[in-house]
């Protein structure tokens, strides 16, 4: 690698809009543009995506960042993408343009094709081979739809015309000039048509979903080189992409999680808690999706994830619905002036519990309240509600692969609550550390594509330079740890039946 090559040049190409960032060899954000890219909602339930508007978001913001800063392309080690992960198009290879609107992740338009699959048996085959259940989420039955619906579609695709992707593929191949069709296993891995022990496309899996394997792209490890950019709108440079990785799992490699039990967990409305199983894929059973973390490094690492529906938004509906504080200070005050819960839970199966229980018609109660519970005792119970669903889904991920949990990396906005991050590593008895960058999915692209450009050397020399953490030790005694865990497994059974 040329040593004037310092900087490289992400792309995060999320649902709502696309950001570049300008990254330096310290792992320094020094520049970033953003714009947000229209929704299109053409019937109830339908989501899309303009992906021409998406490219030139693309250029447009890449452009921006090398503007600001005067740095030159030639200076690039890399270009690297992060993007949202299951939003599926087709295009034509000869012309350029896409045949329809990319289907978004959210889009539920092929609900019904997925329910027919179901009713005829095959998910079992998809699970076993993908990781994943079968479910309109999923890229492959949004293809199909495409094939099916698309205007010249059908005759494109026999003329042999068509190609189909994510929309890391789409854009790789826009930047390479249409010399790259290409994914990575993270993106494959979300398709229903990518099989995660074999580490192909599977000739079955497309047959079921009617998608002709010729239209999928090569998949490689994360940190390979995909191939040059050779678009003049960008830059005349030939430079390298490199680091391609979905979102979600880009954000585990930003958070460094490299060893097996290493687990970050991103607090939104509900909460993802995915841990780094290592080098083989384990069954999920009922209940824990088996994911691709990346490949790289020459090998490919596994994840198990748990979805915990309501976290973040236990705090909004103390706000919104009973008017319990207006300010988050407020919050915060109210939970420091109890100084322990009482025997007062919230269990927020507002809409159902998620993993470990899956009682879609358990509902949300408020247990163990006395004559002298106050309004602090129960936005404080909605606070721990939070982590101990963390501590459930971090131990039901410890059983079904016999890995404990080294510690907690937490992101997202509820992460900032002070208070609830304490009372995380107290309740799972590990360390919590917080991350203060805000970028952690387009992080983990940069540390990937700089690894495979050769800007670093190692993982654990990017880890040894960041410092990007607040960190927070447990603090309570065993006994006060059991006896409030303990409280919340007794709140739990009694609202959900299937325990």
């Amino acid at each position: 690698m040329d040593h004037n090559q310092k900087y490289i040049l992400a792309i995060d190409q999320s649902t709502s809009g696309t950001k570049a960032l300008l990254v330096n060899s310290e792992g320094a954000v020094i520049a970033r543009s953003g714009m947000a890219h229209k929704q299109h909602f053409p019937q109830p339930g339908w989501v899309e995506h303009d992906p021409l508007e998406i490219y030139d978001n693309v250029i447009k913001a890449a452009r921006s960042v090398l503007e600001q800063t005067g740095i030159h392309p030639a200076e690039l080690a890399a270009l690297t993408l992060t993007n949202q992960r299951e939003t599926a198009l087709i295009w034509d290879k000869t012309t350029g343009l896409p045949v329809y609107n990319a289907i978004v992740w959210q889009c539920q338009r092929t609900a019904d094709l997925c329910a027919g699959l179901k009713q005829a048996g095959h998910e079992s085959t998809i699970r076993a081979k993908t990781g994943l259940m079968l479910d309109p989420y999923f890229s492959a039955a949004k293809w199909g739809w495409i094939i099916r619906h698309a205007k010249g579609a059908a005759e494109l695709l026999a003329e042999g015309k068509l190609l189909a992707g994510t929309m890391d593929s789409w854009l790789i191949w826009k930047l390479t000039g249409g010399s790259t069709h290409a994914t990575d296993y993270t993106n494959a891995s979300r398709t229903s048509l990518f099989n995660i022990h074999t580490l192909e496309w599977d000739e079955e899996l497309a047959q079921i979903f009617s998608v002709p394997s010729s239209l999928l792209p090569e998949v490689k490890p994360s940190d390979a080189i995909f191939g040059y950019t050779a678009d003049s709108s960008l830059f005349e440079e030939r430079v390298p992409i490199s680091g391609v990785i979905g979102d979600s799992q880009g954000a585990l490699y930003g958070h460094l999680c490299f060893k097996p039990g290493s687990a970050k967990a991103t607090f939104g409305t509900g909460t993802s808690v995915l841990m780094n199983v290592g080098d083989h894929p384990i069954d999920g059973g009922d209940g824990l999706v088996t994911a691709i973390a990346w490949g790289a490094g020459g090998k490919v690492t596994y994840a198990l994830e748990a979805i915990i529906r309501t976290t973040g938004d236990s705090i909004k509906w103390m706000q919104d619905n009973l008017g319990l504080f207006s300010t988050f200070e407020e919050m915060q005050e109210l939970v420091e002036s109890v100084p322990a819960n009482d025997g007062v839970y919230l269990v927020p199966a507002f809409v159902g519990m998620g993993a470990p229980y899956w009682d879609p018609y358990a509902r949300a109660a408020i247990t163990g309240m006395n004559r002298g519970t106050t309004k602090a005792h129960i936005v404080r119970a909605a606070l721990e509600s939070i982590a101990y669903q963390v501590r459930d889904a971090v131990e039901f991920i410890e059983q079904q692969s016999g890995i404990q949990l080294l510690g907690l990396r937490t992101d997202g906005g509820a992460s900032s609550n002070v208070w609830l991050m304490q009372f995380q590593a107290d309740i799972l008895g590990k360390v919590v550390a917080r991350s203060t960058c805000a970028e952690l999915s387009a992080m983990g692209s940069v540390y990937l594509g700089g690894l495979g450009a050769g800007l670093w050397s190692d993982p654990e020399q990017i880890a040894a330079q960041l410092t990007l953490y607040e960190t927070y030790e447990p603090k309570l005694d065993d006994a006060t740890r059991h006896n409030y865990y303990s409280g919340w497994q007794r709140a739990v059974q009694s609202v959900v039946q299937r325990i």
